[in-house]
């Protein structure tokens, strides 16, 4: 009998660390899809800001680029949006440092206001993203997890660090 009761309880204790790991690998695999969404926010923002680069080097007037060259933006924008993810870091942050040298206040409104929401989003999704791999990254270094394998071949998570563009400091008054 007492065989029976020691079997039965490691049984049970068996199925009890099973179903627990298993409530950790799905936790693992939902962070992971939540990483990859925030990638994908992230480049659709980045990709936008790229695109309103391009239209403020065209259309801005020449006294708002008084400091930079249009091709240069251009340029910029084009290598940061065609750049693979290892190369995307440097190229954006060229790009921003680019956009820093833009006079703003010589914009016109609308345009001035479509290249602040683009980088206002692109900042939201840089930090979404990076919060996700931090939340990701926090439970892959548990140990059950490396002990036990659970993020199986999942590339490791890397945070997307990039100059975040200066504030405007004051609010413009726009004629529209």
């Amino acid at each position: 009998m007492t065989v029976f009761l020691v079997a039965a309880a490691l049984a049970v204790l068996v199925v009890a660390v099973g179903l627990f790991l298993l409530a950790t690998a799905n936790r693992l695999d939902r962070l992971h899809v939540r990483m990859d969404a925030g990638w994908g926010a992230l480049d659709a923002a980045l990709a936008r800001r790229a695109v309103v680069a391009r239209t403020v080097a065209a259309s801005a007037p020449a006294e708002a680029l008084a400091r930079l060259d249009p091709d240069a933006v251009v340029a910029a924008a084009s290598t940061a949006e065609r750049a693979p993810r290892a190369d995307r870091e440097p190229a954006e942050n060229e790009l921003t440092r680019l956009l820093g040298l833009l006079d703003r206040a010589a914009l016109p409104g609308p345009l001035a206001d479509e290249l602040a929401d683009a980088e206002h989003r692109m900042v939201i999704a840089r930090r979404v993203y990076n919060d996700a791999v931090r939340d990701t990254l926090t439970l892959r270094r548990r140990r059950k997890v490396r002990y036990f394998k659970l993020a199986g071949t999942a590339p490791q998570p890397e945070y997307f660090e990039i100059a975040e563009p200066e504030p405007v400091a004051t609010p413009r008054a726009h004629d529209s």
